[in-house]
């Protein structure tokens, strides 16, 4: 990635610089309940939190246990941290003993069986969602989905678009050229995605347990103690290839260098037969175990550190959404928890990440080549698995640099950027935050990864102990500071009112189920029947 800053400087010139200010900003957070024993949860998502299936604020991932908590977006980054603050509050207050796991790799599992999977109810809607994680769990297992991890959402200002598409003399519609500038910016964060990994990686350690389904896989690593494995310099482990990777994904030449191009790759890859998965079978014995044999059994099954997006209208399929409507907003997805803090994440290292973000979008993204894509792989397995060894060496354009050395690069590039977004806002909060992330590159020991460690050393704590512990930490913190009541209420009104919708399509008439599959993968399903 070679950084030039033509469109910055044009941007400063004109005098237009503060529309990088006011992006969208909203949050997805996972956590894994637990019980009061500490093992993962095999109760129901709490009725009081609303359906799982309606809810706009608060559903499950994969499992029944792994909770999933969804800000709206706002401008100020401030907002969407007090939501999602807020979300925790009202969630902690009907959890009746149970906590949410701070961190980012589960512990308190034992083996695939204890991991119950999500449920959605009757409806068309519902069972698809069910059987698309029975389909996961055939092909990679249940207890790599029981990871968690924080999505990261982000709009450019449609201000900054206009002026952009003005200022460059672009032949192409303006909704072209945002489409092509969103695949530029996803270009650019793929290439240097990895510093995401060393600065706010929080996962360098594991339980044995989490290999009680997969044991060969754990001669790759160190020994900690009798109870954890870890490698001495991880940054990552939830992104490394023992995370949500399979080796048929890695071979998928998914495009991103255009709108069409990504939205056909990832097309084919659903449409395209697997002779693995074709052996586990679609309906067996009258059940379904997974949504088709394919390659993917819908887009939400690719794996990528970050996705366009757009807003799917009911039954609408992603893809098509993405075609019909252009990207509205980029999901960043290499964020794990920060278990040293309470909601797992804080306010500067959100303002460094859209800092970056808009950095990648007004630098030159040459089109990817697959061989800069395995590259780009390389780099981001590398930083996952030993992120903190001194003098580690990345390719960069097929030449050897030091992390700390190319670290360095992407924040003085940050630096002009950060100083126009802080004229929008008092106290210099986005040089304070790139401030904060410049010790860090000095000194590994800083970084959270790092602290786990020196943490769990320091107590003698295997990494479940010190997990329980912290988690335990946050819910007496949840705890001592109760949701005010007009917020409670709030809540409490979305939750009746997610349940009532979903009452509502359940008691519409159903097609049978064979046929909504059929006419969802076909597109022509009608929202009279969702």
């Amino acid at each position: 990635m070679t950084f030039t800053t033509t469109r910055l400087n044009t941007l400063l010139a004109t005098g237009n610089e503060h529309l990088l200010c006011g992006g969208l900003k909203g949050l997805e957070k996972e956590s894994l309940r637990l019980s009061q024993n500490g093992f993962i949860a095999q109760t129901q998502h709490p009725y009081a939190l609303g359906s799982a299936l309606t809810h706009p604020a608060i559903t499950t991932d994969y499992s029944e246990a792994l909770i999933e908590l969804i800000t709206p977006p706002f401008a100020d980054v401030k907002d969407t941290l007090i939501y999602l603050k807020q979300v925790h509050q009202f969630v902690y207050a009907h959890l009746d003993g149970e906590i949410l796991l701070g961190a980012s790799m589960p512990c308190g599992i034992d083996g695939d069986d204890s991991i119950r999977i999500a449920e959605y109810g009757t409806s068309n809607v519902g069972r698809m969602k069910h059987i698309y994680r029975h389909g996961l769990w055939h092909r990679y297992g249940r207890t790599m989905q029981a990871i968690a991890g924080i999505h990261f959402n982000y709009s450019v200002p449609e201000s900054l678009w206009v002026a952009l598409h003005q200022q460059e003399h672009s032949p192409l519609s303006l909704a072209q050229f945002t489409n092509d500038g969103y695949f530029g910016l996803i270009r650019n964060f793929q290439r240097v995605g990895w510093l995401i990994l060393y600065l706010f990686g929080a996962s360098p350690a594991i339980c044995k347990h989490f290999f009680q389904s997969r044991p060969a896989l754990m001669a790759q690593f160190d020994e900690f103690d009798n109870d954890t494995l870890y490698h001495p310099y991880a940054t990552s482990l939830r992104m490394s290839d023992i995370g949500y990777k399979s080796k048929n994904q890695a071979n998928l030449n998914i495009d991103y260098n255009s709108l069409d191009g990504y939205v056909d790759s990832l097309g084919k890859a659903i449409a395209t037969p697997y002779p693995d998965y074709q052996q586990i079978g679609t309906v067996v014995a009258g059940e379904y175990r997974q949504l088709n044999s394919n390659i993917l059994q819908i887009e939400n099954e690719f794996y990528s550190t970050v996705r366009p997006k757009q807003i799917a209208q009911s039954c609408e399929k992603p893809t098509l959404a993405l075609k019909r409507r252009g990207v509205r907003y980029i999901e960043m997805r290499s964020l794990d928890l920060d278990i040293f803090n309470p909601i797992g994440v804080d306010e500067s290292k959100l303002r460094f990440i859209e800092a970056l973000l808009l950095t990648c979008l007004l630098t030159d993204s040459p089109p990817m080549l697959r061989s800069e894509h395995n590259i780009n792989n390389a780099n981001q397995l590398a930083v996952a698995n030993e992120g903190r060894k001194p003098r580690l060496q990345l390719n960069k354009h097929g030449k050897k640099i030091t992390l700390q050395n190319w670290a360095y690069k992407i924040l003085n590039t940050m630096q002009r950027v950060c100083d126009v977004l802080d004229n929008s806002v008092t106290g210099n909060p986005y040089n304070a935050a790139l401030a904060q992330q410049r010790l860090a590159v000095d000194n590994a020991d800083l970084t959270p990864s790092a602290r786990m460690l020196a943490n769990m050393s320091q107590n003698a704590l295997p990494f479940a102990r010190f997990a329980l512990h912290t988690s335990a930490e946050h819910a007496r913190y949840f705890q001592a500071r109760p949701l005010d009541a007009a917020t409670t209420a709030q809540f409490i009104a979305m939750a009746a009112e997610s349940h009532a919708k979903q009452r509502e399509i359940e008691s519409k008439p159903q097609l049978p189920f064979a046929e909504f599959l059929q006419r969802y993968f076909d597109q022509t399903c009608s929202q009279d029947h969702d």
